[in-house]
């Protein structure tokens, strides 16, 4: 996984409204999100949620139990700020999502926009779906979007990796149940067109 201070320096340097991958309102992720986990209580964590507004969307609609995890502080403390009070209904989690330790079922839903397709080592991906596997309750939702296998090559002066939804759904295995999946397309502040996939699944427990 790139290094705090490539993320930090990102933030920095652009603002967080001026990076590629901002978007005013995750549409489809609340969506998804309250489609999975209609109760207020659900417990739901934004893996790479950094400076993104899904949080203050999350908090609009009255979930209660919300944490935000990202490798740059910088994008936290973004977040933190325009939440202002607010802030303080939130638990934030500043780490590297392929180093961290995160409590045993703890989560009814682990959503993850633009994070793991960052992740082009084999290694590192093995660690991150142990991760959502030890961290999500059985029968939680997980919910991950990537750059589509016609998106961009690189993002932030770095190599992705592309999926299809097959694709994506191949790196977590039978223990997720893909229940829908979709395609996105992302204009970027700067006014270019990024291509995304949605999955969306269910954890069942070990595959028979």
């Amino acid at each position: 996984m790139t290094s705090k201070a490539h993320w930090d320096s990102a933030y920095d340097q652009r603002g967080s409204t001026n990076v590629s991958w901002f978007r005013p309102h995750l549409e489809i992720s609340l969506n998804l999100i309250r489609r999975a986990a209609p109760s207020p209580h659900a417990s739901i964590i934004d893996v790479g949620g950094g400076a993104s507004t899904l949080v203050d969307d999350l908090l609009a609609v009255q979930y209660r139990d919300v944490s935000v995890l990202d490798i740059s502080a910088a994008a936290l403390a973004v977040a933190q700020s325009r939440l202002g009070p607010a802030a303080s209904a939130v638990t934030w989690i500043d780490g590297d999502i392929t180093r961290i330790d995160l409590p045993a079922a703890r989560y009814d839903v682990w959503h993850d926009r633009a994070v793991f397709h960052f992740l082009t080592s084999p290694t590192d991906r093995e660690l991150y779906v142990e991760l959502v596997k030890w961290a999500v309750k059985p029968g939680g939702h997980v919910i991950m979007a990537t750059f589509a296998a016609d998106g961009p090559e690189k993002c932030s002066g770095l190599p992705v990796a592309r999926y299809d939804a097959a694709s994506l759904h191949g790196q977590f295995g039978g223990q997720f149940e893909l229940l829908d999946s979709r395609r996105q397309t992302h204009l970027t502040p700067a006014g270019k067109e990024q291509h995304f996939t949605y999955c969306f699944c269910r954890m069942i427990g070990n595959p028979a």
